[in-house]
């Protein structure tokens, strides 16, 4: 699949800001199975500082920004073209037992094995996961299975959390969005000593019969990756109880959304404030 993806955030200020810095994860990664081109940043006010040719600890494309002139609104603009690509063949052998037989087998990346800032080690994850893994599963499987009982098991709603809210309490309510799916999910397998991480980016949405698809109406997505040993990273998305596919575009991973979140900074000023976000993603082919 080729896509255009367009992500507009105005940050609106009650006060002007006097001097910002930012980290922004806004450019797609490009070692994932997709290959992007064309991409192009706008920032306004114009930043007396930018560079956008940076990556962060994990490897993810990160810009990076300072605006010098007093403001009340930030605008950030993102537009980019991808071309994503199915996913590669499951292993045979569905990776193995997942306990290795006679214990958990881990492995993958240490940074993605253990408690992060926002998944913290917590019982009900491991509770809640154990009927997934039961001793010789295969792995894939096992996951599979895992990512359809979130999906089925909890309600995605908007307006149920925020960014930052315990995850102890998404557990308890059931509710949530697809950062807070991926986080339960991320929670499960490193309670059961499989490495896991939080990726970002976006999904080719499709409208309803009949309708036409509205301007500025997608929006980011997010979904996990768990390490398959021998084959490598499979990525999927609670949300939606799927394998992650073409229809993905990954921009960023990390431990969980504090490593990825799309801007992040810190300002001299401005008030109280409040954020809009619009996101296209348009298929060319």
């Amino acid at each position: 699949m080729k896509f255009k993806v367009r992500h507009l955030t105005t940050y609106h200020y009650s006060d002007p800001v006097q001097l910002s810095h930012h980290a922004a994860h806004l450019r797609p990664r490009n070692d994932t199975g997709q290959r992007y081109s064309a991409v192009d940043l706008q920032i306004r006010p114009f930043p007396a500082v930018l560079r956008d040719d940076g990556t962060d600890y994990f490897g993810n494309p990160t810009t990076f920004f300072t605006i010098q002139d007093p403001h009340t609104t930030l605008e950030v603009e993102a537009s980019f073209v991808v071309e994503t690509r199915p996913v590669a063949d499951l292993p045979a052998d569905g990776g193995g037992a997942w306990d290795g037989g006679d214990g958990v087998h881990g492995g993958g990346e240490m940074d993605f094995l253990y408690a992060s800032s926002q998944i913290p080690v917590l019982p009900e994850a491991h509770a809640y996961a154990a009927p997934s893994f039961p001793p010789g599963r295969p792995l894939v499987e096992a996951v599979l299975d895992l990512t359809r009982r979130i999906h089925a098991d909890f309600t995605f709603d908007p307006d149920a959390t925020s960014v930052g809210i315990p995850l102890a309490e998404v557990f308890a309510e059931r509710k949530g969005v697809c950062q807070d799916y991926a986080h339960v999910g991320i929670a499960c397998l490193r309670a059961m000593g499989l490495s896991a991480r939080y990726v970002s980016g976006y999904i080719r949405t499709i409208p309803p019969p009949g309708k036409v698809k509205l301007e500025g109406a997608d929006a980011s997505h997010a979904w996990l990756g768990v390490f398959i040993p021998g084959w490598g990273w499979l990525d999927v998305d609670p949300t939606n109880n799927m394998v992650a596919g073409e229809d993905h575009v990954v921009v960023a991973w990390g431990r969980d959304y504090d490593d990825v979140s799309p801007i992040r900074g810190v300002v001299l000023g401005g008030g109280e404030h409040h954020v809009d976000v619009a996101v296209d993603v348009d298929v060319l082919s």
